[in-house]
């Protein structure tokens, strides 16, 4: 039973429509995309289309889109079970 991520659509849309706008506005066409990344042009098309794309080959566009530093905070924020938890780090 697979089940499907609520947002998820709504947050590739999203990243999606993001990255063809900055690829747009440095005059970048797809086929340079695949060209500069080694990514298939197949999927970069599918990418802006569906947003689907392997993390490895999304690295790779934002790389070349100059927005490699945007993945440095994914994950980064800190995880408290409890409101004690929250406390105690904030006095610290």
């Amino acid at each position: 039973m697979s089940k499907q991520l609520p947002f998820r659509r709504c947050c590739a849309s999203r990243c999606r429509k993001r990255e063809k706008k900055r690829r747009i506005s440095m005059k970048i066409t797809q086929k340079d995309m695949a060209e500069r990344t080694g990514v298939s042009l197949g999927s970069i098309k599918r990418f802006e289309q569906t947003g689907e794309i392997s993390f490895h080959s999304l690295l790779k566009i934002a790389f070349v889109l100059d927005c490699l530093d945007d993945f440095d905070q994914l994950f980064a924020q800190k995880y408290y079970r409890s409101a004690e938890e929250v406390l105690r780090e904030r006095r610290r």
